[in-house]
């Protein structure tokens, strides 16, 4: 558990936490969709009525529930061959100051090099998305009941500012050594090489480096987050997204 981000265990403090949770929900409009649901549910801990007789642990696991089958959506998405590659919202390209390199490279025909490189950077993104499932997994368990209902009342995409907050140190530290395995694996550091031989082989060009590493886990991270906020909000709107047993019981059948 990270003291960091201030997440308490699930059961300590319930009743104080309980309370001010709710009290932040109640002043807040309702969201549309199976949301609305939700924040009904939860006012019937204050004494507002519901036509369920559902546990506080029921609706909150609902939401951690439609929250698992969303990131595991983004994962499977992201994490297969060209995941990332075809996609142009999160396509990773060439690091910036590589720009220079790519232009020179193309006056002598040697534009090939360069883009044979962008793909290998899209390929190690795919082999190591599939490795924030688990830290997903992990995020939801440590949700509180303030994180829960916080996630109720907020916009589109507060979910996924959670995970950001939650993880993304940790997701950082999971990607780094795979992407720099399958950087060596794909040949993109051999690519690179070669690209910077024959860059640097060319008359009065600047010198210039770039951590491929770094790029590709920064551009990695914003893609998976991105999917992530584009899964919520679906969540949020679209009865159809309640895939499973338990998100029928707490927001009804679609």
């Amino acid at each position: 558990m990270r003291q960091t981000c201030g997440y308490r265990p699930w059961g300590r403090h319930l009743i104080s936490g309980l309370a001010l949770a709710l009290a932040a929900v109640l002043t807040v409009p309702a969201h549309a969709g199976w949301f609305d649901t939700g924040l009904e549910l939860l006012k019937g801990f204050t004494g507002g009525t519901t036509a369920r007789t559902l546990s506080l642990e029921e609706i909150a696991g609902g939401l951690k529930e439609a929250l698992r089958v969303g990131s595991g959506n983004v994962v499977t998405t992201l994490g297969k061959t060209d995941g990332f590659n075809l996609d142009p919202d999160v396509h990773i390209p060439l690091p910036e100051q590589l720009n220079t390199v790519k232009t020179m490279l193309g006056k002598v025909g040697l534009s090939s090099l360069m883009d044979d490189l962008e793909l290998k950077l899209n390929r190690a993104a795919e082999a190591a998305t599939p490795k924030a499932k688990s830290l997903f997994v992990d995020a939801i368990a440590r949700m509180t009941f303030e994180d829960v209902a916080a996630i109720f009342k907020g916009p589109d995409d507060a979910a996924t500012r959670y995970f950001r907050n939650a993880m993304s140190p940790e997701l950082a530290a999971a990607l780094s050594p795979i992407v720099d395995q399958v950087l060596a694996d794909v040949g993109a550091i051999q690519a690179y090489d070669k690209v910077m031989g024959r860059y640097q082989s060319l008359p009065f060009v600047p010198d210039i480096k770039a951590d491929l590493n770094q790029h590709v886990v920064n551009k990695g991270m914003a893609g998976i987050f991105l999917y992530m906020a584009r899964e919520e909000a679906a969540i949020r709107k679209d009865p159809a997204k309640r895939t499973t047993e338990i998100l029928r019981r707490v927001f009804g059948a679609s």
